[in-house]
C-alpha cells in the first residue's frame, strides 16, 4: 500500500522512462531532470511511453522506495505538462481518472 503523508510534494516527470530503471536510474532522473533532492519526502512519478505503467519513486525514513502499478486493461490518464501535481491529480492518475473539467468549490489562497 503506498502511504500518502500530509504536506509531501509529488513531481511528474512528463517524458516517457524506460521502466527497467532501477533505484539509480529514477533517482538520477529525479536529481538531475527535475532538479530535487531524492531525500526530501516528495514523490516521483514516472511513466512508461503506452502508459500503462508507472512506477513511484520515494524515501521511506531509512531508505528509497519503488511502488510499481501495471494496467491490464486501459491506459493511465494524460501526463498534464505540469512538473508539480497535487495530490487529487495524483490520486485520479492511479485510477486512471482523466477529468475533463475540475471545478473547485473554494480556493484555499
Amino acid at each position: 500500500m503506498l502511504a500518502y503523508p500530509a504536506g509531501a510534494r509529488i513531481f511528474l516527470h512528463a517524458q516517457p522512462v524506460d521502466l527497467r530503471k532501477g533505484f539509480e536510474g529514477l533517482s538520477f532522473i529525479a536529481e538531475t531532470v527535475l532538479k530535487e533532492n531524492i531525500t526530501s519526502g516528495a514523490f516521483f512519478v514516472f511513466l512508461n511511453k503506452q502508459r500503462n505503467k508507472i512506477k513511484i519513486l520515494y524515501w521511506d525514513h531509512d531508505g528509497l522506495a519503488i511502488w510499481t502499478k501495471r494496467l491490464e486493461k486501459g491506459l493511465f490518464g494524460k501526463i498534464p505538462c505540469q512538473r508539480v501535481i497535487n495530490r487529487r491529480e495524483f490520486f485520479m492518475l492511479l485510477e486512471g481518472i482523466t477529468p475533463k473539467r475540475i471545478n473547485l468549490r473554494y480556493n484555499a489562497f
